[in-house]
């Protein structure tokens, strides 16, 4: 019971994901995000080894859809595997094993991909891509944000969510946003929440990385 997205702002650069499922700690399994490489989605009967597999073979050159082909046909149970990639250039790429179990969708847009499994309706991930490509003068995490709470808004999974988590990545080779929360009742308000409280300080964050004498105190 999984529905997520990876995106692109195709103004920064910036790549990222967010992700939502009935179990805990999604951000820790699902998505893998690389700086101007692309992102990477395994779900369903989770494999995370294939997110990190699937970044190294973007990193390599391959397309989405490149990656997403090698990555099935590198993996004996792909039946159970729910799989979605985004390159460089902003192109995307999805498979379903056929094992995967109902409803599941996908749905692709200017920069995204939207995946999701155990739906209460396979148009989920149309209403996360939509949400997404809306307005793309918009920050990424933003976008991500809404991108998650109009699947929820769509109906969701058929269960209750218990963990959301989101991640993007600008140019350097350490996470701008990594927030999660783990069991909670109402992961995504509580994610929107953290992202009101952490966005203030992103850019001291990153001062602190890359000149840390003229870092302020937080």
């Amino acid at each position: 019971m999984t529905f997520s997205l990876i995106g692109r702002c195709a103004r920064t650069g910036q790549f990222g994901a967010a992700a939502t499922t009935s179990s805990l700690a999604v951000g820790a399994r699902v998505h893998a995000v690389a700086p101007g490489v692309g992102a990477v989605l395994t779900q369903h009967r989770t494999d995370p080894r294939l997110g990190p597999r699937g970044i190294g073979l973007l990193r390599s050159g391959c397309t989405a859809a490149e990656t997403v082909a090698a990555l099935v046909a590198s993996t004996p149970d792909h039946g159970w595997r729910q799989l979605a990639a985004i390159d460089r250039d902003g192109r995307t790429a999805h498979f379903h094993g056929a094992d995967v179990k109902r409803e599941f969708g996908a749905a692709h847009g200017p920069d995204v991909v939207a995946i999701g499994n155990i739906l209460s309706s396979a148009q989920v991930p149309d209403a996360m891509a939509a949400a997404f490509a809306a307005d793309p003068s918009l920050p990424l995490t933003e976008r991500l944000l809404r991108g998650l709470e109009a699947g929820e808004e769509a109906g969701g999974e058929h269960g209750a969510v218990r963990s959301a988590s989101l991640l993007v990545f600008g140019a350097h080779d350490f996470a701008l946003v990594d927030l999660r929360a783990d069991g909670h009742a109402a992961p995504i308000p509580a994610l929107r929440d953290l992202w009101a409280e952490y966005a203030p300080l992103v850019d001291a964050y990153v001062v602190r990385v890359l000149n840390p004498d003229t870092a302020i105190a937080l």
